[in-house]
């Protein structure tokens, strides 16, 4: 009898012990999710750039992260790259440099730009892929205003000013829509057209997905690419 005792107390002690270890683990991975959540939200957020209105400063294809905590102490600066929401559809983010701050004056004249009638040197990332200068009358891209940036908002643009939708053609952006200023490039992907496309019912081109680019994997990094600063 004392035998079959010791064996059921030691029978629920490995039983407590194995409870007291999976609450652990679960208590700690509710910790990691929150301080994931937290982060996400009150730091920083990773971005993927969809579209080539950044080139050559992002790609197409570029991941960046996003520092979301640093205009809490301080206000955004000329140059700094911006993750927004777009004003005319909020569900959309949209990433562009800020070129004015409230208060100055806007003009592009001849694809120059120029803030408080001084003109803007291009830094290095700008730049003009179209030669051909479009009159104002059918579009405000290579001639725009004068235009005085009201009181906290920003002008914003694309590098690529020859393709980007940006405040010339939306107007200013609103101080309560910027997210947070793009810090570097944590990872770049090559788009490729030839990738298969994912549909119903999903599983095989999943599948099909899964390997084209894991066989492709190599190929398609921009390994010059991965943690470059965004400037």
């Amino acid at each position: 009898m004392p035998t079959q005792i010791t064996t059921i107390g030691a029978a629920r002690m490995a039983r407590r012990k194995r409870e007291a270890h999976l609450k652990e683990y679960v208590e700690a991975i509710l910790v990691a999710v929150v301080i994931a959540v937290i982060l996400r939200m009150f730091v920083v957020q990773a971005y993927r750039v969809s579209s080539g209105s950044m080139e050559n400063s992002l790609q197409e294809g570029d991941f960046v992260f996003v520092n979301k905590f640093c205009y809490r102490f301080a206000e955004p600066q000329i140059n700094d790259v911006i993750v927004f929401e777009f004003p005319m559809n909020t569900t959309k983010d949209y990433i562009k440099r800020i070129v004015a701050l409230p208060g100055q004056k806007v003009e592009i004249r001849n694809k120059q730009l120029y803030v408080d009638s001084q003109l803007v040197v291009d830094i290095g990332g700008v730049s003009h892929n179209d030669p051909q200068n479009l009159p104002e009358v059918y579009s405000q891209r290579d001639f725009f205003g004068p235009l005085t940036v009201p009181a906290n908002q920003y002008f914003v643009m694309g590098d690529n000013r020859d393709d980007s939708q940006d405040s010339r053609f939306w107007g200013c952006l609103d101080r309560s829509h910027i997210k947070g200023k793009a810090v570097f490039i944590y990872f770049s992907w090559t788009p490729d057209p030839n990738a298969p496309t994912i549909g119903p019912p999903y599983v095989f081109d999943l599948f099909a997905s899964f390997f084209y680019n894991l066989t492709h994997f190599p190929s398609r990094i921009r390994w010059d690419r991965l943690f470059d600063g965004v400037s």
